[in-house]
């Protein structure tokens, strides 16, 4: 079983910046692709970046447009916690923060990817 634990959510003003962690457990044969979403009130969960974790692809990243030069996803050298960094937010970006992971790889870098495991999600609030 696959385990999620994010960090690193919070308040502050637009312009400014948060860096949320997301520290894995589990079979690594679960966690091909992991990626952050988010979740705006009434709203579904929308990818926002994600990582290809396996394959001669490794790495490789997608973000949606709204986010792309302002987010960047990362990981540690052991693959286990994947970060996000986040710059110039906007009070638009305010949503709860999940990260994701799964065994299907299927769309990670396409934006169409379904995770199988979530974590609890981080609030993220921007003020303007």
């Amino acid at each position: 079983q696959v385990r999620l634990v994010e960090s690193g959510g919070g308040s502050v003003q637009a312009g400014g910046s948060l860096k949320l962690s997301c520290v894995a457990s589990g079979s690594i044969a679960d966690r091909n692709c992991m990626g952050w979403f988010r979740q705006f009130p009434g709203m579904e969960r929308d990818g926002v970046a994600t990582m290809l974790m396996t394959s001669s692809f490794r790495g490789r990243t997608n973000y949606t447009d709204s986010v792309k030069g302002r987010f960047t996803i990362s990981q540690d050298n052991a693959g286990n916690t994947l970060y996000l960094q986040m710059n110039s937010l906007k009070p638009e970006d305010t949503a709860i923060y999940y990260c994701a992971t799964g065994r299907n790889w299927v769309g990670c870098t396409s934006g169409s990817w379904r995770p199988g495991y979530w974590g609890q999600g981080t609030q993220v609030t921007v003020s303007s």
